[in-house]
């Protein structure tokens, strides 16, 4: 096998060890290593999760013991170089004799942003940056977002028919009580499941009070993965309707791990604090959540969840907030399903109610477009803003 080749394959590997801190390392960064012995063996990996405090070279390094002398790391994000929580891994790459280190990407955090590689370079360590760039940059795309603003990255995710509706007219309403939305599932078992799978990526899902009324979701994850903290459920209800009976409140006080939190700009005192014996956490405050219209002030609440370390949140709110969420202009990426179905009629509920955008020239432009298929139903992803830019 060329050097080539087993560069490529030994980072496809390190970016495969960073997946598997998926919900485990927020808020750092996903970091998979892999070292390989001046003979190309394998003989240290490592991935890092942020109650597991070590960073993945560490964790590499270790197990490769006095077998690094001489050989190769690769890392799918730059070494972190000054002291955190843990001593610069630079120092110890040097330490241990690294060769060489072939990496993907550099740390968007500012502190390091290409500091690690200039001292790897200058204690004489061979550095190689940008193989497998875009693959490291999708996996870290959250991290760059909150490291560099203090604001979590912003997924707008929902399910629609091919003519953009989400829901029949109102009048059609299955029980609320199996969790059902209204009108019944949009999209196949498949793409729903692949919908758990997105939840576990993220550190909260946000929806308006409207989808807890029509619907009486859980909105939980039910991926089967583990995670270091819950989901966190964000409910903006300005005037703080949250049922005291809904699944996700009953739920909640079941559980008690602290999990929902409820933005509203106004609550009746008694319920409030109801809502607070049952494990609610709700936050009153006309200034940070909402405007003096009621409507939802999203760069307050997204600096407010940044505060509270999140650095991921999707949206999976109603018509509503899904076009309160565009016309504020923070949506990061969105990620719609389709189902192969047509509601047609001007009662069905659309993707985005409200006064939308007035000209082409206006409307938000989708950008790095990836199409998914999951069965007979698909799913746009693309990115609005560059989660790397300022």
């Amino acid at each position: 096998m060329s050097q080539h080749a087993a560069d490529e394959q030994h980072l496809h590997r390190a970016l495969e060890l960073a997946r598997q801190g998926i919900g485990l390392a927020s808020p750092n960064p996903h970091v998979g290593a892999l070292i390989a012995d001046p003979h190309g063996n394998v003989v240290g990996s490592g991935f890092h999760t942020w109650d597991g405090v070590k960073h993945a070279e560490i964790l590499a390094l270790e197990q490769a013991g006095d077998k690094a002398r001489g050989g190769t790391l690769y890392i799918n994000l730059e070494p972190h170089c000054y002291s955190s929580r843990t001593p610069p891994c630079t120092e110890a790459l040097i330490a241990a004799g690294i060769h060489r280190v072939v990496a993907s990407m550099a740390d968007p955090n500012p502190q390091v942003s290409g500091r690690g590689f200039e001292q790897l370079r200058a204690a004489g360590i061979h550095v190689e940056v940008g193989r497998l760039e875009e693959q490291a940059r999708r996996l870290n795309e959250a991290f760059a977002r909150y490291i560099r603003h203090a604001t979590p990255l912003v997924t707008l995710k929902a399910a629609m028919t091919l003519d953009g509706k989400i829901a029949p007219p109102p009048a059609e309403v299955l029980t609320k009580a199996v969790g059902m939305p209204a009108g019944g599932w949009v999209t196949s078992d498949i793409a729903r499941a692949h919908v758990q799978e997105l939840r576990h990526e993220h550190d909260a899902l946000l929806v308006g009070v409207g989808t807890i009324l029509a619907d009486n979701p859980l909105l939980t994850d039910r991926s089967g993965k583990p995670r270091r903290r819950p989901l966190l459920r964000v409910i903006l209800d300005s005037r703080l309707r949250l049922p005291i009976d809904s699944r996700l409140v009953q739920e909640a006080a079941t559980r008690r791990q602290n999990d929902v939190l409820v933005f509203c700009a106004s609550a009746d005192e008694n319920k409030k604090a109801e809502l607070e014996q049952l494990g609610i956490r709700i936050e009153v405050s006309k200034v940070q959540a909402f405007e003096a219209n009621g409507r939802p002030d999203f760069p307050a609440l997204l600096r407010r969840l940044g505060e509270l370390e999140i650095t991921s949140v999707m949206i999976e709110g109603g018509a509503t907030v899904n076009w309160a969420a565009l016309a504020s202009d923070v949506v990061d990426k969105i990620f719609l399903y389709y189902a192969p179905k047509i509601l047609a009629g001007t009662g069905s509920i659309p993707f985005a109610a409200g006064a939308g955008f007035r000209h082409m020239s206006q409307a938000a432009y989708v950008k790095q477009v990836h199409l998914h298929r999951f069965g007979e139903d698909f799913a746009v992803e693309g990115y609005l803003k560059d989660p790397y830019g300022e």
